[in-house]
């Protein structure tokens, strides 16, 4: 990001037509990959669900074979608020002290992925704004330094 910045900084300050392309492009590619990379996250939602929930199981069975990786667990359980991956486990009721022990991660993580889901989409939609925004610009200062080249 540094050197996208970088060019167009410089670009615009030494009214460079190479630099502005240059960074016109880096723009350009980095919009597209987050399109793609928003579409594919859109059309496979279930498939990251469920390797979240792969990921939480195997943690959850790493802690109870040898007793690492419970930082990773006490993190999913204070901000989750939740215990355990189908009932309340007695393993691991040191790490969900304070938590409910009642509410299972696995529903509770499929929900917070669900109500987080839109404000991701908000997000990727408001940086896509902006590099539009910024690719639009750095056309017309390109633009703009082709023709008054020309006019001289």
């Amino acid at each position: 990001m540094m050197l996208v910045g970088f060019f167009g900084c410089c670009g615009a300050l030494h009214e460079s037509q190479c630099l502005l392309g240059a960074f016109f492009m880096c723009l350009l590619v980095i919009f597209a990959a987050e399109i793609i990379a928003g579409v594919w996250g859109f059309l496979n939602k279930h498939e990251i669900l469920h390797e979240m929930n792969v990921y939480y199981t195997n943690s959850l069975h790493t802690y109870r074979t040898s007793g690492t990786g419970n930082k990773t667990l006490r993190a999913i359980h204070r901000v989750l608020q939740c215990c355990g991956e189908k009932f309340p486990d007695p393993t691991i009721q040191l790490l969900c002290s304070t938590q409910d022990v009642s509410v299972n991660c696995t529903s509770k993580l499929k929900e917070f992925f669900n109500s987080k889901l839109y404000m991701i989409g908000v997000v990727g939609i408001g940086i896509a704004g902006v590099m539009i925004f910024g690719m639009v610009f750095s056309m017309v200062l390109c633009c703009a330094i082709r023709n008054s080249r020309d006019m001289m």
